[in-house]
């Protein structure tokens, strides 16, 4: 005799979780590292937002990009007025060279997926709600973070950004003609800013505080203050047999010196100092180069720290260029300020998921820059952050559990109800 079915336990929005995270898994994927290269304007980051574009209309939401390359998908309700300040949730697609899938993407994906959750309660807003995907935010093509998000808000001038130029010496101008975008339309948009109500990002946590606090969720209370700063180094070039040493002006020696000196820095004032890209000429493996570029990533708890460590950096560069006989010059590429997201908006929104998860909703900072760090400045804003079990971010091994993801997605179902709701 045969005895009833069995009763699945699965829980369904992990399972239509990881049917959608799949169908962005491979776009972009590097098969030798496992890690992703969505540079934006790219055919991967491109591949990306046709994906959003076709899911976020199969649900009914009307996309339009802004001039910007910013894609905004928009609910609005019959009944509902179109051109009162939405709610917004949103990330973006594009990586850092060989990042990991969860940085941007997972906001994008349980956006989507939240408007989904909120449908099938029966839930309507009583405002816009609006799942949004920037462009450049990582600045891995063209070197400026958060691009997308620093145009709408007139952050950069759209004279300076399109003259921006990758690896290749393609132009942020030419990127968008190439994928069919008028770079002309570029710069501020006053009108599509004023309908940002409030900005909601979800993102995978970029460290471990929610592994060392068992919680699957948190609020973030701050961004650290940080930005880059391109270091050069000019020497002679020479060659690398017949030269003496004592006769060598190597930049590469000031640079390495530099490498050391940051390290140190940053640990003597608890903040944090990366130099992670060097660009050298000649590149030839029997030739003293001319000259190293070297971008430092520096970032602190507080300006004064940030200020401290890059100055001394600087200190120790010439100082130690003196020696060498080699020259350096810092040069700031971006710089963002410390960003409190709006207390009274985090405080709601922390009630509101710990009610949903029944459970109190950890408050932290972060130390990563984020699109809802540039939005900020000009409406209230909020993050909402998924655990990473191992705390790595900006790498193949970033990862967030599909339960956790699922978590995530009723957090922001939650604050978006609670932001839209009548």
């Amino acid at each position: 005799m045969t005895g009833p079915a069995p009763v699945s336990t699965a829980d369904p929005l992990v399972e239509r979780f990881r049917a959608m995270w799949a169908q962005l898994a491979g776009i972009g994927r590097d098969p030798g590292t496992g890690g992703y290269l969505r540079y934006a304007w790219s055919a991967a980051e491109l591949t990306c937002r046709e994906w959003f574009t076709a899911e976020a209309r199969r649900r009914g939401l009307a996309v339009r990009p802004d001039g910007n390359g910013n894609l905004w998908a928009d609910w609005i309700p019959s009944g509902v007025d179109p051109t009162s300040p939405a709610v917004v949730t949103g990330s973006h697609f594009d990586s850092v060279p060989h990042g990991g899938g969860y940085d941007g993407p997972l906001g994008i994906v349980s956006a989507l997926l939240a408007v989904d959750e909120l449908r099938e309660r029966g839930f309507t807003p009583a405002r816009p709600v609006t799942v949004a995907a920037f462009v450049e935010e990582e600045g891995g093509r063209f070197g400026l973070a958060c691009l997308g998000s620093r145009l709408l808000t007139g952050g950069v001038s759209a004279q300076y950004a399109l003259a921006l130029t990758d690896s290749d010496g393609v132009t942020v101008a030419e990127a968008m003609q190439a994928a069919g975008a008028d770079p002309a339309a570029a710069g501020p948009d006053p009108d599509r800013l004023a309908r940002v109500g409030v900005f909601v990002e979800l993102h995978v946590e970029q460290g471990r505080a929610l592994v060392d606090l068992g919680a699957p969720v948190g609020v973030a209370s701050m961004i650290w203050p940080h930005g880059r700063w391109r270091l050069e180094f000019t020497g002679a070039g020479d060659h690398a047999g017949t030269t003496r040493m004592v006769d060598r002006r190597d930049p590469m020696l000031t640079c390495a010196h530099t490498v050391l000196a940051a390290d140190a820095q940053a640990r003597r004032l608890g903040a944090h100092a990366t130099i992670g890209r060097v660009a050298v000429r000649p590149n030839a493996t029997n030739a003293i180069p001319a000259q190293v570029h070297a971008w430092l990533d520096a970032r602190a708890a507080d300006d004064t720290a940030l200020t401290t460590l890059v100055e001394a950096v600087g200190a120790e560069a010439a100082a130690r260029a003196q020696a060498d006989g080699t020259s350096v010059a810092v040069v700031r590429e971006s710089d963002s300020p410390p960003v409190a997201f709006d207390p009274d908006l985090t405080d709601r929104i922390a009630t509101a998921v710990g009610a949903q998860l029944t459970g109190a909703v950890p408050v932290l900072p972060t130390a990563a820059g984020h699109d809802a760090g540039v939005l900020a400045g000009h409406v209230p804003t909020a993050m909402i952050f998924v655990r990473n079990p191992t705390g790595v971010s900006h790498a193949p091994t970033e990862h967030a559990t599909d339960d956790d993801c699922a978590t995530g997605v009723r957090a922001l179902a939650a604050a978006l109800a609670d932001l839209a709701g009548r």
